[in-house]
């Protein structure tokens, strides 16, 4: 397990954990996200903020939403027991994953489409994962071109969505290396498109439609109108699917804008092999569940494995990833684990990582503060996580991920 185990070890190269003592004046940034408290009230902001249509496709799940419910329920079914009179002074919330200490346990997952949620989306949320120290996974389906992401956080790590053809894999593959980018993530679970009806009822659709349905919805949320689309359709043009392929991809409105998807039906563990060697940086595989499927990628050469069912947004009724957590840990496969899904809370960071979790990502809380406010909003939807996972460790009884054990469990 590639985690500090004691505070001592912590040698930092990126921001240092925040204290949960600290003691400084509110800066402006803080004074105007005052109100927020906790990770949902930024989906409380955001849904005000943004139109009815795009709401909904961040938000939203497949068909009946039960995977994206399990997410959640799996951690409500988890109690915690404390330990009391410790010492928890000089605790730490730093955490080293594939040789890097980041200042703290999470991380931010990738969202297709980000920059059309949020001004410079992708920039935003690689700009506030670099200045608090956290990881940030760059999206295959974003807006903004993977070069130029990685100039604004060489820590980032490059999610890819990729045909099972080898002849599209390769050139793929080499830009993101060229590119700089030292963690490359293969998506597993995106064989084909999910059955999104929410995404059809509220008039959202992929290329994107004009109608008088999302005229309307558009013009009634005119800070998200005029902040995001209009202002970034005069300051960079039309915005192009960037990284789907090796070359830049078509127009967010064309009609060929999901030739990406053809193909992804016929990707299996053999292209995992060949991308292994090929890809001489860190190779994550995301969206696997079951321990044959993490057992899979051990074999075909994965440095580590991202439990997740897709935010709910795949297969419905797929399990909770942390219900499948302990038996996958259990197996002791030598793969970095981190997972996905649910985590609202430093207590969901906490259960995870007590069930034998290296990593925990975050997805739509993150999204969602970069639409009302931009990095700043996603620095500090951050902090309040780290504030909590920082807190709760003390009433846990606990000073650094080596204590944080599933006998804390019940």
């Amino acid at each position: 397990m590639d985690t500090n185990t004691a505070a001592a070890q912590a040698a930092p190269l990126v921001a240092p954990p925040r204290a949960v003592h600290a003691s400084k004046p509110a800066t402006p940034t803080a004074r105007r996200f005052r109100k927020l408290l906790a990770l949902d009230d930024f989906e409380k902001a955001a849904r005000r903020h943004l139109p009815r249509m795009v709401y909904g496709f961040v938000s939203g799940a497949s068909e009946t939403g039960s995977a994206l419910r399990q997410s959640r329920a799996g951690y409500d079914r988890i109690a915690l027991l404390p330990r009391t009179l410790m010492d928890v002074s000089g605790r730490t919330t730093s955490t080293r994953l594939f040789g890097t200490d980041y200042s703290a346990p999470i991380g931010i997952c990738p969202f297709g489409g980000a920059a059309m949620v949020a001004y410079r989306g992708d920039l935003a949320l690689a700009r506030a994962a670099r200045n608090t120290g956290v990881p940030m996974i760059l999206s295959a389906s974003s807006l903004i071109a993977l070069e130029e992401v990685q100039r604004e956080n060489p820590d980032a790590w490059f999610q890819a969505y990729l045909a099972g053809d080898l002849a599209r894999i390769e050139p793929m593959v080499k830009r993101v290396a060229d590119a700089g980018f030292g963690t490359l993530v293969v998506t597993a679970d995106h064989p084909v498109p999910s059955n999104r009806e929410n995404n059809l009822r509220n008039g959202f659709s992929m290329p994107i439609k004009i109608t008088p349905q999302t005229v309307l919805d558009s013009m009634l949320h005119p800070s998200w109108l005029c902040g995001t689309i209009l202002r970034t359709v005069l300051r960079h043009g039309i915005p192009h699917f960037e990284n789907m392929d090796a070359h830049r991809g078509p127009p967010m409105f064309s009609q060929h804008a999901v030739r990406n998807i053809n193909s992804r039906d016929q990707l299996a563990w053999s292209h995992v092999a060949a991308i292994r060697r090929m890809w001489q940086g860190k190779l994550v595989i995301k969206g696997v569940l079951s321990l044959g499927d993490v057992l899979k990628a051990k074999d075909a050469g994965a440095d580590g494995v991202i439990l997740s069912n897709h935010g709910g947004r795949q297969l419905d009724y797929a399990v909770a990833p942390i219900d499948m957590l302990p038996e996958i840990v259990a197996a002791k496969t030598g793969l970095v684990t981190m997972i996905d899904g649910g985590v609202r809370r430093g207590t969901d960071v906490l259960k995870a990582l007590a069930l034998g979790a290296d990593f925990v990502f975050v997805g739509r809380p993150f999204l969602y503060a970069a639409s009302i406010g931009g990095a700043d909003a996603v620095e500090h939807a951050i902090g309040l996580l780290i504030d909590e996972i920082n807190r709760d460790m003390a009433l846990l009884g606990t000073r650094n991920r080596s204590e944080i054990t599933s006998d804390l469990l019940r």
